[in-house]
């Protein structure tokens, strides 16, 4: 049996516990794009199926999501930032907007401190990941 690959880094969703289900997925997919888009060494090789078609390239290694409350996610943006992480983000006022330039209008219309956080994604090494998301569990 091969051995099960530990990569350095964790890419990692905190998504808000009380979000509907179709909000979870929805704030997963905007927030991986953001790590997708700025780190593309994660990305790995285009697929292929044994006749020849070809795939999207996805992630090298796995988006462990989360779950926690307001408070959670409130220290996790606090403690990713303080540890100089650049952290993809979606509030809450981002759910009533239907396009690109409303969702950075409504980010850039709140302040850090008083930001609705739903969700946020990160990719720091392990130990740094683990201390920022200090308090989330894993999503069920």
């Amino acid at each position: 049996m091969t051995e099960p690959i530990r990569f350095p880094t964790k890419i990692a969703v905190l998504l808000r516990n009380d979000l509907a289900g179709w909000q979870r997925l929805n704030v997963t997919a905007f927030l991986v794009s953001g790590i997708a888009s700025t780190l593309p060494e994660l990305v790995g090789e285009e697929y292929r199926d044994a006749d020849g078609t070809g795939y999207l390239p996805m992630f090298g290694q796995p988006v462990l999501v989360f779950a926690g409350d307001r408070a959670t996610l409130v220290g996790a943006h606090s403690r990713g930032l303080a540890r100089g992480l650049r952290l993809a983000i979606f509030t809450s006022e981002m759910f009533a907007t239907g396009n690109d330039r409303d969702n950075r209008a409504a980010v850039q219309a709140v302040g850090r401190e008083k930001l609705d956080l739903v969700g946020l994604a990160l990719h720091a090494p392990r130990n740094v990941a683990d201390k920022v998301l200090k308090g989330a569990s894993m999503h069920p």
